[in-house]
């Protein structure tokens, strides 16, 4: 854990609290699954709760976060509502987006995140316009844009970053780079030796940061958020993380040796947290233990409140589909 620059007690309790949050709704959510509560594609996030988490703690409620289908850590830390949240995991007419969005199209604008993208990549463009438009309304916003290591290699990952600098747009770019795209790892489709030096070609800071460290990350994220606020343009952060459950629900993550995989899980970033918090006197482990129980009383009461709510009524089917003309 970095020990250089430091937030004071309660924002490290609240990374804690976000990433516990994140981990235990992701163990809910394959729960529910494999007991064929639900039925749903799932894209797990373990391993890579620490990013958002130390994101967000920077970010005012207005900002704005971009994020893919790999998304619920980037979901719950801008903080959608729990209940509305699962309910639209589970497709039902009390979710985010009335049950019809899904996993895979998570929104909700109350909480600063508008769009979640079932595309690879598809994400980056839109952050643009985004930021473009808080800065065309002066509004002081900034975007966070989250996207995997495999989106780096696509056209609108280069088309995005040459025109936020060229319009010095407020947006913040977040590689977080599990080190394998879908099956494929880093070194076998990917040239450059790291993300962050894909900056350098678009003149922005290209940093590469340990995601799995909470101050580190924190300090990355402070750092880029400020600047962007300042009007001083975009920053890429590549942040090292793993994936712990495959690229999807099923998936057995063969193609990863098995101690690269092994060494990754016996540094769980969460654990590493609660552990640095209780050794210099962050908090105690009575404090950690009380938010990882309110925490699954939310995600209970949220599951149930989802499992509990009805499915979209047909009528549904063309609404938000069109915008219609009022009749004359």
């Amino acid at each position: 854990m970095s020990e250089n620059i430091q937030p004071d007690a309660s924002v490290l309790r609240e990374i804690y609290r976000l990433a516990t949050l994140i981990k235990q709704t992701d163990d809910r959510f394959i729960e529910l699954i494999k007991a064929g509560q639900i039925a749903s594609p799932y894209y797990s996030t373990r391993g890579q709760e620490i990013i958002p988490a130390a994101v967000s703690v920077n970010l005012r409620p207005s900002d704005i976060v971009v994020t893919t289908y790999r998304g619920i850590h980037d979901q719950l830390a801008k903080g959608i509502p729990l209940k509305p949240f699962m309910a639209e995991f589970m497709g039902r007419a009390t979710g985010t987006c009335k049950g019809k969005g899904g996993p895979m199209h998570i929104t909700h604008l109350d909480s600063g995140l508008p769009v979640t993208t079932g595309i690879v990549g598809a994400g980056l463009p839109i952050a643009n316009g985004l930021a473009w438009a808080a800065q065309l309304k002066k509004s002081g916003q900034v975007v966070v844009c989250n996207f995997g290591d495999g989106a780096s290699n696509i056209g609108a990952f280069h088309e995005a970053l040459n025109l936020a600098s060229v319009w010095k747009l407020p947006v913040v770019f977040v590689c977080q780079n599990n080190g394998y795209a879908e099956h494929t790892k880093y070194e076998d489709g990917t040239s450059s030796r790291t993300i962050a030096d894909r900056g350098i070609a678009y003149g922005m800071p290209g940093i590469a940061v340990d995601g799995n460290d909470a101050l580190a990350m924190w300090d990355a994220a402070r750092t880029a958020i400020e600047r962007a606020r300042a009007g001083q343009g975009p920053t890429l952060l590549d942040a090292k993380t793993f994936r712990f459950r495959g690229h999807l629900l099923g998936d057995d993550s063969h193609y990863i040796p098995k101690e690269e995989m092994a060494a990754a899980i016996a540094a769980d970033p969460v654990p590493r947290l609660r552990s640095w918090l209780i050794d210099n006197g962050h908090a105690s482990d009575a404090e950690l233990a009380s938010i990882e129980a309110a925490n699954a009383q939310a995600i209970a009461e949220a599951a149930q409140y989802g499992l509990a709510s009805p499915y979209p009524d047909v009528s549904e089917l063309q609404k938000d589909v069109y915008a219609m003309e009022n009749a004359a």
